[in-house]
């Protein structure tokens, strides 16, 4: 993302633009950021790292103070991170796969960019039966920003605005826990519970 971000920068023409990524430096399954940043020129305030563990409190004020939060991961169950920015009222733009285009829309307003991924695959293991890996292109990424970057603060405040009012409407604990209770019991009412199960154990016998 920062070689991305980095064209951005060079997109609008300046560097009226700051990157917070709250997340290790040195992730031994990860890139050296810091190495990168320095390659890339970007050591004056322009990317910042935020790597130490934060309360709720401190989280809801790194949202408060963005723009926006940013999510394009290629593999992406659901997102905590963007549905914590959406009830800050802070807009996100993310890769269109998983939980998070569910997040970003529903199905009528928007709140945020939602991009869609470039290429598609499944992949799997003997761990994770499978799992969409959806990659976005980097003029698309750089699209989405300029788009949230290019609007007025009333625009962007509007997203936020409407994007809480979906996150409470649909990911509250209250209706989370009743959608749970009549999962259930259509589960228990339709295929029966374990002394009167109405269902028949598969036996797999052979694989041609």
């Amino acid at each position: 993302m920062i070689f991305w971000f980095k064209e951005f920068l060079d997109k609008i023409g300046h560097e009226n633009a700051r990157l917070i990524m709250h997340t290790d430096v040195y992730d031994p399954h990860g890139q050296n950021l810091e190495m990168i940043i320095h390659e890339l020129g970007l050591t004056d305030g322009q990317v910042i790292f935020s790597q130490q563990k934060l309360p709720f409190e401190g989280m809801s004020f790194l949202y408060n103070i963005a723009d926006c939060t940013i999510n394009i991961s290629d593999a992406e169950g659901f997102g905590l991170s963007t549905l914590e920015s959406l009830s800050c009222e802070t807009p996100i733009i993310v890769n269109m796969t998983g939980g998070l285009q569910e997040q970003v829309t529903d199905g009528k307003d928007w709140f945020g960019v939602g991009i869609e991924p470039s290429s598609r695959a499944i992949i799997g293991s003997q761990e994770i039966p499978f799992i969409y890996e959806d990659r976005v292109n980097k003029n698309d990424f750089i699209d989405a920003m300029l788009e949230i970057y290019n609007m007025s603060e009333e625009e962007r405040n509007e997203l936020g605005r409407k994007g809480k009012e979906h996150v409470m409407k649909n990911y509250n604990f209250m209706h989370y826990g009743q959608k749970w209770d009549n999962l259930f019991q259509y589960i228990v009412k339709e295929y029966g519970s374990w002394p009167n199960k109405k269902y028949t154990r598969w036996k797999l016998s052979e694989v041609i």
